[in-house]
């Protein structure tokens, strides 16, 4: 079957023939995929920034936010069938013995580094014709979401950071006490980093949450992006025009930063903003040739007397990606066009090496596995 296969010893990105994965156990199930979407991640294994084959291969299979529709499954899987619409998840325990948060089935908060991802470390990723995995590893997504349902896995890391916020804001009773579920936030100010997909998809679900929500990005307005900020009742403020002091007089300091750009001089000096009791949630990696000259004792000071906490979160384990599938079909409902407007282009299969080389336009662009684009 097609692949999209990535050579690191031999700085290759080729279209190859890949044998098809073959179902071993009662509890695997096979799908088609159907869409792949393209990030940051996959576009630094393709310049060979990291990037790891499964052993005894010289090639990765990339890919790691997929959409695929179930042919087959195990006599032993429960509540899936032929038909349905899937996401598959991207890491895999561990199997160290010391390692309890993958013993429990949180492979996500892995302590050991020696985790599995498919796509990006010792295990073929989706962009490719089929998949096979566990079924536990897999969850289904309903057939209206079929056409923004490869947002699943990008969605789930702004749904990790909000499971992540809600424990540390419960340590404020006060907050939200009487509040709706659905809109815990209520009554208090988010400011998202970055206006890529992940900034975007934070923004939608913090506004879903009800916080009043402010995109401070470097691109000048007017702009697609900031278009779609208004439309789903986001404020869009510009870092070329609008320097930190004149972000808060506008935005007020914020309850949370979500960071979402990966520009470390960026994040700390937005963190000086942080209003009172605030958590800062980091989910972008800067690169190794940034650095930042900080002010450690001012930095302290200002998160001992302010009551801040600061969090990093990666991955997502299947909560997340239950929650996640649930959030966006809110989204679909609340704000259809804006979802769909999320994915830029999709290209065929055969586009893909090209597509993985080149600068980043628009969102979100995918791979549709059945050439349309």
């Amino acid at each position: 079957m097609r692949a999209v296969a990535v050579f690191p010893q031999r700085h290759s990105i080729e279209v190859i023939d890949h044998p098809a994965p073959p179902a071993s156990s009662p509890t695997e199930v096979r799908a088609n995929v159907l869409e792949v979407g393209v990030c940051g991640t996959d576009r630094e294994i393709a310049r060979f920034e990291y990037g790891i084959p499964p052993a005894g291969n010289d090639y990765l299979v990339i890919g790691h936010e997929s959409l695929a529709e179930v042919v087959e499954v195990g006599d032993a899987v429960d509540g899936m069938a032929p038909g349905d619409l899937v996401v598959t998840m991207v890491r895999r325990a561990c199997g160290r013995p010391d390692c309890r948060p993958c013993r429990a089935g949180r492979q996500d908060f892995c302590v050991t580094g020696d985790f599995i991802e498919r796509g990006i470390k010792e295990r073929h990723g989706f962009m490719t014709d089929q998949v096979v995995d566990d079924a536990r590893f897999m969850v289904k997504v309903p057939g209206e979401l079929r056409a923004v349902g490869v947002l699943t896995e990008p969605l789930t890391i702004a749904q990790k950071a909000l499971d992540e916020l809600w424990r540390a804001q419960d340590r404020l009773p006060w907050i939200n006490a009487d509040a709706d579920p659905g809109a815990r936030g209520r009554g208090h100010r988010a400011v998202v980093l970055g206006a890529g997909p992940v900034g975007l998809l934070g923004a939608m679900a913090l506004r879903e949450a009800g916080f009043e929500t402010t995109i401070y990005s470097r691109s000048p307005a007017p702009n697609a992006k900031a278009d779609l900020a208004g439309a789903i009742g986001v404020r869009y403020v510009s870092s070329s025009d609008h320097d930190l002091n004149e972000l808060v007089e506008i935005a007020g300091r914020p309850d949370v930063i979500y960071e979402a750009a990966g520009v470390a001089d960026v994040a700390m000096d937005v963190l000086n903003v942080l209003g009172p009791n605030g958590v800062f949630v980091f989910t972008g990696v800067p690169g190794p040739e940034q650095a930042k000259t900080l002010d450690a004792s001012a930095l302290v000071r200002q998160m001992v007397l302010g009551n801040q906490l600061i969090l990093g979160t990666v991955n997502a384990g299947r909560g997340a990606y239950e929650s996640a599938v649930a959030t966006l079909g809110a989204f679909h409902r609340r704000w259809p066009v804006e979802v769909a407007a999320l994915i830029t282009k999709r290209h065929p299969l055969e586009e893909a090496p090209d597509l993985l080389t080149a600068p980043s336009h628009g969102i979100k662009d995918v791979v549709s596995m059945n050439g349309t684009s």
